[in-house]
């Protein structure tokens, strides 16, 4: 595999796992199930925020308010997924 393709594959698949770590984080303080005010906790969200909410701010600008229901992440991961594709299928035939 082409060295180029490797690493924006590797870069793709571990910002989809930070994008899933924040979903759960979230869900999980929304459900009390972590405490917000633990220092590690909030560390934690924190970092994720920080990393997760320049990609999902402008999709969420478009998308509707659909109440509680935040679809953004889904829709980012499968963008990613679609460019992670379009670069393979350009680059190796």
């Amino acid at each position: 595999m082409n060295p180029f393709l490797w690493l924006v594959h590797t870069l793709i698949t571990l910002y989809i796992w930070i994008l899933i770590a924040a979903a759960v984080l979230s869900w999980l303080v929304a459900f009390n199930v972590v405490n917000p005010y633990n220092q590690v906790v909030r560390t934690i969200g924190d970092a994720l925020y920080r990393l997760t909410e320049p990609a999902l701010r402008p999709i969420r600008n478009v998308l509707p308010n659909l109440g509680g229901l935040d679809i953004s992440p889904v829709i980012l991961i499968l963008l990613l997924l679609f460019i992670e594709r379009l670069l393979v299928w350009a680059f190796v035939g």
